[in-house]
């Protein structure tokens, strides 16, 4: 359970607001994935909800170390770019692990989020998969900023090592260059906001699991739970290094992947998203 009421009621407010944003939001829309392109739409995609996971459409990065731009004829805002990773598997089981788990009433599909086109407001809650491989120009930098100054709330996840860190922080320096990032303390309120997570380990991707149990990937084998909060002490920013949180969510109906991955990714999401709806 939160352990305040006032979280509860500040996730009452929030509840109305976003019942009101809902409609002004831009319709579903669906792109072609990286691994993903018939993945069936529950039957009730079309209902309206307070809550909706928001997945970052975002250019490529020209020096990740798999040449997405490349890979994926270079039109990013078209889908099958590195924005696409685990989409959109991943993103459906946990709005339904959302919806099983918790009283907040979630949208069974999820919404690409494009920037530069304006409505990032619409979707409080906003999530970056493989931000090791993006590169925002100064217009999304900039409106990235006032997205999370206006009460966003932005969690990132899926890179690994010191290269694609230094990549992810390029572009995070130009949307806050003057806030630090900062290790999240174990006692801090985002991880116990539903679930006690005193005792976090590394929740590997699908793919160096599957190779040999391996559950870290591109020399990343400390995972970091960091982030970037506001003057008055709010996080705005949540950092997943050398994790996979979108993999645990994607696989969590794969039999070969060990529940133990899958339960603690959809705790940790789902506190971020709590914590981001009450505070």
């Amino acid at each position: 359970m939160i352990h305040a009421k006032a979280g509860w009621r500040a996730l009452a407010g929030t509840i109305v607001l976003l019942t009101s944003l809902a409609a002004f939001q831009r319709p579903f829309r669906e792109f072609p994935g990286n691994e993903y392109n018939d993945f069936p739409l529950p039957r009730d995609w079309q209902d309206k909800s307070e809550w909706t996971f928001a997945r970052l459409m975002y250019p490529p990065s020209p020096y990740g170390r798999r040449g997405f731009r490349g890979r994926y004829n270079g039109d990013w805002t078209q889908g099958r770019s590195s924005w696409t990773t685990d989409y959109p598997r991943s993103d459906r089981h946990f709005s339904e692990a959302m919806r099983r788990l918790t009283r907040v009433h979630s949208r069974s599909v999820e919404q690409p989020v494009n920037l530069d086109e304006g409505d990032a407001y619409d979707w409080p809650f906003l999530y970056g998969v493989e931000v090791g491989h993006w590169q925002l120009t100064d217009a999304q930098a900039k409106a990235m900023r006032e997205f999370l100054d206006r009460g966003g709330f932005f969690m990132c996840d899926d890179f690994h090592g010191v290269q694609e860190w230094e990549i992810f922080a390029e572009s995070m320096r130009r949307v806050f260059p003057d806030r630090q990032i900062v290790d999240i303390e174990n006692g801090d309120t985002i991880f116990h906001t539903i679930y006690d997570l005193d005792d976090k380990f590394q929740v590997p991707g699908w793919s160096p699991w599957s190779r040999g149990h391996q559950t870290s990937e591109n020399g990343g084998v400390d995972p970091k739970w960091r982030g970037i909060y506001d003057d008055k002490g709010r996080l705005v920013v949540a950092i997943c290094h050398n994790m996979d949180l979108g993999d645990s969510w994607e696989h969590a109906d794969n039999p070969q992947y060990p529940e133990k991955f899958s339960a603690l990714g959809i705790r940790i999401g789902i506190n971020y998203v709590v914590y981001s709806m009450t505070h």
